[in-house]
């Protein structure tokens, strides 16, 4: 049941009021941060859900929900909208979070679903889940196949990083390539596509999030933190990845 964003939000207690639980990692997943990993996971059934909204919570970026569906109470987060109190929303699909921390709360959430937007139409049928928007749509992009895209000192290949990836695991890295491939605006982050030409006849393709916005067939150098096995569930899980990179 949820959206697209980074936050978890904790499955209520019997009480009123949502439970406040303990920090189960060393370094929870915050509002600043919505990279997910290996704990997180995609709902993703395709049905409306039809939601209660008891309590509504507001954060620079997200507006967090405490609903009520068929019963059973939870949190729900959107990007920032204004949302009223007692009234019926409906939403599809979405991706659940674990452990989140709201800095602006000073809080951690043991859960959060979250959705890209809930609506007081129950026709929801231009709805987008988190699974369809990673997934590949549309034709495959144009292999970079020479070598003319130059690292600088600093950087490394796209056939180094591979043929390395424990080395670099975890680690700030310098990579330029050239753009294949976008996807914007899903999880809050753009999602681009990278080749540098090493690989050879099916040259090594780099996924990158970022908050920038880098036209395909355009060359850009990215600075950012490579993750291994990086699962945003149903499937979509990236042996290696470039986080939370910009540009330079």
């Amino acid at each position: 049941m949820v959206l697209v964003a980074g936050a978890s939000i904790a499955l209520l207690a019997c009480g009123s009021k949502p439970e406040v639980v303990q920090r189960v990692h060393a370094t929870p997943v915050n509002e600043a941060s919505v990279n997910t990993d290996v704990n997180t996971s995609v709902d993703a059934r395709s049905q409306v859900h039809e939601v209660v909204v008891n309590d509504v919570l507001h954060t620079e970026k997200y507006t967090y929900l405490d609903v009520t569906e068929d019963g059973k109470q939870f949190w729900v987060a959107v990007p920032r909208k204004e949302v009223e109190k007692g009234e019926t929303y409906y939403y599809v699909g979405g991706l659940m979070k674990k452990n989140f921390k709201s800095r602006e709360y000073d809080r951690v959430f043991e859960t959060v679903y979250l959705v890209s937007d809930v609506r007081k139409d129950p026709i929801y049928t231009g709805s987008t889940t988190v699974a369809q928007a990673l997934s590949n749509v549309g034709d495959e992009p144009d292999h970079v196949h020479d070598q003319d895209i130059v690292q600088s000192e600093e950087g490394i290949s796209l056939e180094e990083l591979f043929n390395n990836k424990e080395k670099y695991a975890g680690k700030e890295v310098e990579i330029r390539g050239k753009c294949v491939k976008i996807n914007k605006q899903i999880m809050g982050r753009n999602w681009v596509h990278i080749q540098d030409g090493t690989g050879g006849e099916k040259p090594y393709d780099l996924t990158v999030t970022t908050s920038a916005d880098v036209p395909v067939g355009t060359v850009v150098t990215f600075t950012g933190m490579i993750g291994l096995n990086v699962d945003f569930g149903a499937g979509y899980k990236y042996d290696i990845i470039l986080e939370d990179a910009h540009v330079h």
